[in-house]
């Protein structure tokens, strides 16, 4: 993209030369690009590791998989009678009140009325359990969390408490990280506002094992400034999950985000509304800006918010993903005053706001390329266009997950002569890649050097 057809000499970690023609060593390894496209490693800015590994192994509870009452009964019937992890529970995911409404404790009785069931809503914030689950956690003793409501089996914001009441449950790494190597994913950005020491130590557990291929940055708590330096492993922003709800109090905001900076960190602060993030951009003015401070999801930007965004220097890291996974329900779910303020893109350009994106797998799918396509076409599943003027050229729509880790939004990393050889080769010329990227297939994928998916 840009250099035309070359051929292209890795060594150990580092791309050692390009030249139209370089004649092999004897014996060396050769991949036959066959014309596609060679790429900059992906990186995904904004994921949650453990989740995605979760969810490989849990039952999917809403859209596109699930879209009524009567489809959700059959698809938990049929795993109640045929599946289970080895404590007997089961979980699902990605359940939307589209598909049976507000279902609670009596609902998921009615259907799996034996098996500890829970199953977590699309926004990663609300659990549901049946009676069995409640039973199995304990949660009729003390302490109580404010946000359950026990008769309902419904827990909002409740994942440290219920953490302490489930058996400790990280998955292994293996199949989710060799699925985002598929995508041409060397790096991710792991956004889970609860991480911390033992977090960090376990990614890099599975990164020394191999079983964790990309490079990790970790976003998380304040105890994160206390981490020891791990290879493949580093400490990124410290993540604030704001609730327009329960909004902290101002100054314990700006405190919080002084101790960051104070400690070197950047802060990234979670922002799906208006009122979240005039909020944390005051804050931020009164605290003080920090480079990398960033912005996740931008979920609703009208014009007037964007000079805040500039002001303070922030990036922001969006999903675009969402515009055709979620673009139909919110044109139903959102007032029609707020729709043109939705998931932007070219605005941000435009304004010149540092720009990136995540998936926020498995909040949302993991494919960066389809994140890109709905970048570029703006279209949701259904067909409507969300915005179309927000629309990125398919090179911008590729920056947004090939910029640095540390500096998500900064343009494209180049691939030179002594560059880091993280790499993914496609299987097509970017001229033809560019006109569909969601059907776009990596055929060989490298992170330093090391082949992390090769042909079959």
């Amino acid at each position: 993209m840009g250099l035309g057809r070359v051929d292209v000499r890795v060594e150990a970690t580092h791309v050692a030369k390009l030249s139209q023609r370089i004649e092999p060593y004897p014996g060396e390894v050769v991949l036959d690009a066959a014309g596609g496209a060679l790429l900059p490693g992906l990186h995904d800015h904004h994921l949650h590791l453990l989740s995605l590994a979760k969810a490989l192994d849990s039952i999917p509870c809403g859209p596109p998989e699930v879209s009524n009452e009567a489809q959700l009964t059959a698809q938990l019937k049929r795993h109640a009678a045929t599946a289970a992890d080895d404590d007997g529970w089961l979980r699902g995911i990605g359940y939307h009140e589209a598909v049976a409404g507000d279902i609670d404790r009596a609902w998921l009785d009615t259907v799996v009325p034996d098996r500890p069931l829970r199953i977590q809503h699309r926004s990663g914030r609300l659990w549901m359990f049946n009676s069995a689950a409640l039973a199995r956690i304990g949660a009729g003793a003390p302490p109580f969390h404010p946000g359950a409501d026990l008769a309902g089996g419904r827990f909002l914001d409740a994942d440290d408490w219920l953490r302490a009441r489930l058996p400790d449950q990280r998955p292994p790494l293996r199949l989710a990280s060799a699925r985002l190597a598929e995508r041409g994913v060397v790096g991710v950005t792991d956004a889970t506002p609860s991480n911390g020491l033992s977090d960090y130590r376990y990614f890099a557990e599975q990164h020394a094992r191999g079983h964790l291929l990309q490079e990790v940055l970790i976003m998380g708590s304040a105890e994160l400034r206390l981490a020891e330096r791990h290879d493949g492993v580093a400490v990124g922003p410290t993540k604030i999950h704001l609730h327009e709800s329960a909004l902290p109090d101002f100054d314990d905001l700006c405190a919080a985000i002084r101790l960051s900076h104070g400690a070197g960190r950047a802060v990234a602060v979670h922002c799906v509304t208006v009122a979240e993030l005039v909020f944390v951009a005051s804050a931020l003015a009164e605290a003080g800006h920090h480079p990398g401070d960033r912005i996740e999801h931008a979920s609703l930007t009208p014009p007037e918010t964007l000079s805040l965004l500039a002001a303070e220097g922030l990036t922001v890291v969006t999903q675009p993903n969402f515009v055709f996974e979620r673009g139909d329900q919110y044109l139903v779910d959102l007032a029609a005053a707020e729709q043109p303020w939705l998931y932007g893109g070219r605005r941000f350009l435009t304004n010149g706001i540092p720009l990136a994106a995540g998936t926020d797998a498995p909040f949302g799918h993991a494919d960066p390329w389809r994140a890109m396509a709905a970048a570029v076409n703006r279209h949701t599943r259904n067909g409507a266009c969300l915005n179309p003027d927000e629309a990125l050229t398919a090179e911008e729509a590729l920056a947004l997950f090939t910029g640095p880790a540390t500096r998500p939004g900064a343009g494209s990393r180049a691939i030179h002569a002594g560059a880091t050889a993280d790499l993914c080769l496609l299987d097509r010329p970017w001229r033809d890649a560019r006109a569909d990227l969601a059907a776009v297939q990596v055929i060989a994928t490298l992170r330093a050097g090391t082949l992390i998916h090769s042909p079959q």
